[in-house]
């Protein structure tokens, strides 16, 4: 009986690992033009650092982390659900945070929640993250939802909102749960178990809750806005101007309230018009003194890999293709067989992809299969070729042959092609106009 993979998970298959890597690609770039490095934490943590960081009221750490226990030992452990609290664990344990501030740091990274597979949302899922350290200023806010927004204009997403909100920060929410308990109080027989159980921890959770009676609840509930105290009403009124100013629109949306602990002041949604939500994050200036760091203000955000290829097929957005093979040498016999070897790999050390029969296919077969390779060029070695030095290259877009001399000629005909390629793929992404200006501008 063959085993599948676990439920909640999938594979990704090599006809698709090259959007994966081309959005990858981007996503790091992308941060690094605002001075994000990457960084990489462990899979698994103790999993105190998830109940202390995410939160013993959240869903998440209820019910849908995995655990793990060690076979020897009673060391208890978490398969990551989120990217934050692993980023700031290491700021705190590295002694990141005593170089110069602000310290920018992003990942991508598998994360893991037991949860009821659906679209857009596995078990075992990829999250990009941009995390900032040490800028208490809502410049640090704007610049933060920035990055989100430059990532969603480059993949030229559409019908994309920005949702905006600031759940205050400590001091002020007291007065707020005082009135989300008030509120909640009389339907105390309609709420959920767990709402109950939040209702004297964390009202606020409760607005998050996806029991549809719970959420039918929480729209009367009193918001959050109207109860902000006066630095946090600042602090936001600044965001939301920044905001304003690089052109970033935004609607404002009370009831995000975010599923983590962690969250204060600023929190905000990138969601599409179907209502996934691609992009999520906020402020966490708690954190860093939860975990046993030093007071130090934060914030960040993570976006769904798999949300955001969902939504990019949806639209019909095709991200760059991946490389494609260079040349194809063909071999009849032994001896061309060994030199075909030998050329490939003196062409690979040089930088090119090149492929030769490794099957003993016939000259027919190694041919259909270049083709299904995508190989730009092909070649065909045997008694005649080995004996002259000399060599046919087929352009096996438009048929073209040329006759050359292989031992010497080859590389620059395959550096010219590797310019031609690259030349259609920039034509491709900027269009014809752009481009011939950025030609005109070549030649001056």
């Amino acid at each position: 009986m063959p085993i599948n993979a676990p439920r909640g998970t999938q594979d990704i298959l090599p006809s698709e690992s090259q959007k994966w890597q081309s959005l990858e690609r981007l996503l790091l770039e992308t941060a690094a033009l605002y001075g994000f490095s990457e960084i990489r934490t462990p899979t698994f943590e103790q999993l105190e650092l998830f109940q202390r960081g995410v939160g013993g009221t959240t869903d998440v750490v209820q019910k849908e982390m995995f655990e793990v226990k060690a076979q020897k030992g009673e060391d208890l452990f978490a398969l990551k659900p989120e990217g934050t609290a692993g980023a700031v664990r290491a700021a705190i344990e590295k002694g990141l945070l005593n170089d110069a501030l602000p310290l920018k740091a992003c990942y991508i990274t598998p994360c893991f929640r037991h949860e009821r597979p659906q679209a857009g949302r596995l078990r075992e899922f990829h999250q990009f993250g941009c995390e900032l350290f040490g800028a208490a200023s809502p410049a640090a806010d704007a610049e933060v939802i920035a990055i989100g927004r430059h990532i969603l204009t480059l993949l030229e997403l559409k019908g994309v909102e920005l949702r905006l909100n600031s759940i205050g920060c400590k001091t002020c929410r007291q007065d707020y749960y005082k009135a989300l308990r008030s509120y909640f109080e009389q339907y105390r027989d309609k709420l959920c178990p767990t709402c109950l159980e939040r209702l004297e921890k964390n009202p606020m959770r409760i607005l998050d809750c996806k029991v549809p009676e719970c959420g039918e609840i929480a729209k009367g509930a009193p918001v959050v806005l109207d109860y902000l105290c006066g630095e946090c009403a600042d602090h936001f009124s600044e965001t939301k101007e920044r905001l304003s100013q690089l052109g970033i629109p935004f609607v404002l949306d009370p009831k995000i309230v975010r599923g983590l602990d962690y969250y204060t002041k600023t929190v905000f949604e990138f969601v599409s018009e179907g209502g996934l939500t691609v992009c999520a994050g906020g402020r966490y200036d708690g954190l860093v003194e939860e975990l046993g760091g030093k007071p130090t203000p934060a914030l960040g955000f993570g976006m769904g890999l798999e949300r955001m290829l969902i939504l990019m097929e949806e639209q019909g957005i095709r991200l760059p293709g991946g490389r494609t093979c260079d040349l194809y040498i063909g071999s009849m016999g032994p001896e061309a067989s060994r030199a075909a070897g030998k050329l490939a790999e003196r062409l690979r050390a040089e930088g090119f992809w090149v492929e030769c029969d490794l099957m003993g296919r016939s000259v027919k077969a190694q041919m259909k299969y270049a083709n299904k390779l995508g190989a730009r060029l092909s070649m065909v070695l045997g008694e005649n070729e080995l004996a002259s030095g000399r060599a046919s290259v087929k352009d096996m877009a438009t048929g073209e042959q040329k006759e050359i001399a292989f031992t010497e000629e080859l590389s620059n005909l395959l550096y010219d092609a590797m310019l031609a390629r690259e030349a259609d793929e920039l034509a491709e992404q900027l269009g014809p106009d752009a481009f011939q200006r950025i030609l005109g501008m070549g030649r001056q």
